[in-house]
């Protein structure tokens, strides 16, 4: 038990755990100093293929299968829609509420994954999940016992926050495929060059008028622009290690730990409220990644 706490898959979901939440912290204080989502994907991609550029030869690029190409197209699609509706919805929504609803992430690839990867999680896997998603609950409740509501999912907010982690989740399938037939590197290489060139794309035509005040922005916020773009780096970086080692499912869900920081982010960064009830949702959350790396 306690050396494979130490493997490199786990050490790279502990790295994961603790970038992607700070990097929701950047992304929301972005947006509150009008950086567009859009842009803010774009240039996280862009930056991330020009750090890849510098050990280009590191990489191995030649005899790259079919299948690994249609994986790694469909999972760059989804990861920059993911990607620009994720930080869309930080900028509206709590990042307290918003990084917990994320635990669905990993009931969505277990269900993908059984038909694509033909992974079949154990009983207790699945009693992590689920604990996960029941921590969720108590997250997204308002407190005071009115308990949860369908109104939430009303919310602009909650309904981005869902759709992106529907592209995710079915993106860490495609994801996981792809780096079972290259290597984690080649993968995050084209993960960043095809979302640089699809989001760029993107903006070029939906919001290439905003592109010099974006710019201009970039250049007087960059300080949190390289943070964010460091942790993205690190958080894919450890995805793909996690995939290669683990069922995709499984990993997803030990990712959503993450709650934690992102209840205690956004209450520090951010002022958000109810503080104790969703730490008691995110400690549910913990107990089901627990379940899951004691009976993998």
């Amino acid at each position: 038990m306690l050396p494979a706490l130490f493997s490199l898959p786990f050490v790279a979901v502990g790295v994961r755990i603790i970038a992607n939440p700070l990097a929701n912290v950047f992304q929301k204080q972005l947006t509150h100093r009008a950086a567009a989502p859009l842009f803010i994907t774009c240039a996280t991609y862009g930056f991330l293929t020009l750090a890849c550029l510098t050990v280009f030869n590191q990489f191995v690029l030649a005899d790259l299968s079919p299948a690994f190409w249609q994986n790694m197209l469909i999972c760059s699609v989804l990861g920059v829609l993911g990607n620009v509706f994720l930080v869309k919805a930080m900028h509206l929504g709590d990042l307290s509420v918003l990084g917990p609803i994320n635990a669905y992430k990993a009931v969505v690839s277990l269900l993908v994954g059984v038909v694509v990867l033909g992974e079949v999680p154990g009983w207790l896997g699945l009693v992590g999940v689920g604990l996960i998603v029941v921590g969720s609950y108590v997250v997204l409740s308002k407190g005071h016992g009115s308990g949860w509501s369908w109104a939430i999912i009303n919310q602009p907010e909650v309904r981005l926050r869902l759709i992106a982690l529907l592209c995710s989740g079915i993106d860490g399938v495609f994801l996981k495929r792809a780096v079972q037939l290259s290597s984690p590197g080649t993968a995050f290489f084209f993960w960043c060059w095809l979302g640089f060139a699809l989001s760029l794309i993107w903006f070029a035509v939906t919001q290439w008028q905003t592109g010099p005040a974006q710019a201009k922005l970039l250049l007087q916020k960059w300080p949190t622009y390289l943070a964010l773009f460091v942790c993205i780096g690190l958080m894919q970086v450890s995805t793909n290690i996690a995939f290669s080692a683990m069922q995709v499912g499984y990993a997803l869900a030990l990712f959503q730990t993450s709650a934690l920081l992102s209840v205690l982010f956004g209450y520090r960064f951010f002022n958000e409220t109810g503080l104790i009830r969703k730490l008691i949702g995110a400690v549910v959350m913990v107990t089901g990644a627990v379940l899951i790396i004691l009976f993998k």
